[in-house]
C-alpha cells in the first residue's frame, strides 16, 4: 500500500456569507512528491491551504497528515502539529528588525531550541538558500528574491514533512523566480513533500510535476506530468 503524507476526503468550506470556497476536494500526496496547485483567483487554493496548516476548520470531510486526522487536533496540539509544515507567502512576512540569521532563527526560538541547537541548523539552512555572508543583513537590504529565499529557510529550519509556497514567486522577476524555483525543488529532492501554488504557466509547464488544477472550488484535473491548462 502506498504511503500517504497528506489525504483529503470529501473536504468542503462554506462560508457564513453563503460562499462555497471549496466543494467535496478529494485528494492524495505521497511521499517526496513536488505538487503543482494552479486554477484562477477564487478557485480554491489559498483555502485547500490554510485548511491543512489548520488556519480555518473545514465546513466537513477530513485531513489526515501523516495519517491523522488534523480537523481533530486540540487548539494547544495545533502550533506543535504546525511546525512540521512549513508555509511561505508571496509577501515574505519577514521581521524588518531582525537580521537574515534571526529571522530563521526565530521559528526555533518559538520552539524553545537552545542555542548550542539553533547555531549548526541556521547555518545549514543558511547555506542551503545560498545567503552565506548575507546572515547579518536586515530584510531592508536585501533584493525580493533573497528575502524569499529568507522566508523558505525559516520555513524548512525545522525540518517539516511538507512545505506549502503559496504564490512564492507573484512579487517576482523571472530571475529571480527561477532562483525560488530551483531551491524549492532542491528541498524537494531532500526529501520534503513541496505544494506550489501559482498563476504563472511558464513555471508549471516547464517544472513538468503533478499538476492540481482547481476552479469554482473543485479540484478538475490532476495530472502526474501536466501543464498549465487555460
Amino acid at each position: 500500500m502506498t504511503e500517504k503524507i497528506i489525504e483529503i476526503k470529501n473536504l468542503s468550506k462554506k462560508y457564513d456569507n453563503g460562499t462555497e470556497a471549496l466543494r467535496k476536494a478529494n485528494l492524495v500526496i505521497t511521499p517526496r512528491e513536488f505538487i503543482t496547485l494552479v486554477g484562477p483567483s477564487g478557485a480554491g487554493k489559498s483555502t485547500i491551504i490554510s485548511l491543512i496548516v489548520r488556519e480555518d476548520e473545514p465546513s466537513e470531510g477530513e485531513i489526515f497528515i501523516a495519517g491523522r486526522d488534523i480537523c481533530k487536533l486540540q487548539r494547544k496540539e495545533i502550533p506543535y502539529y504546525r511546525r512540521k509544515v512549513g508555509v511561505v507567502y508571496q509577501d515574505f512576512k519577514l521581521l524588518p528588525q531582525k537580521t537574515v540569521f534571526e529571522n530563521i532563527s526565530f521559528a526555533l526560538e518559538v520552539c524553545d531550541a537552545t542555542d548550542m541547537d539553533i547555531t549548526p541548523k541556521v547555518s545549514r539552512v543558511i547555506k542551503l538558500i545560498g545567503l552565506e555572508g548575507k546572515e547579518k543583513n536586515y530584510p531592508r537590504e536585501l533584493s525580493g528574491g533573497e528575502k524569499q529565499r529568507v522566508a523558505i529557510g525559516r520555513a524548512i529550519v525545522n525540518s517539516p514533512k511538507i512545505l506549502i509556497a503559496d504564490e512564492p514567486t507573484g512579487n517576482l522577476d523571472p530571475h529571480h523566480t527561477w532562483e525560488i524555483i530551483n531551491l524549492l525543488t532542491r528541498i524537494n529532492e531532500k526529501g520534503t513533500v513541496v505544494i506550489l501554488a501559482t498563476h504563472n504557466k511558464v513555471v508549471v509547464d516547464r517544472l513538468k510535476k503533478r499538476v492540481i488544477h482547481m476552479k469554482n472550488g473543485q479540484i478538475i484535473s490532476d495530472r502526474n506530468q501536466g501543464t498549465y491548462l487555460i
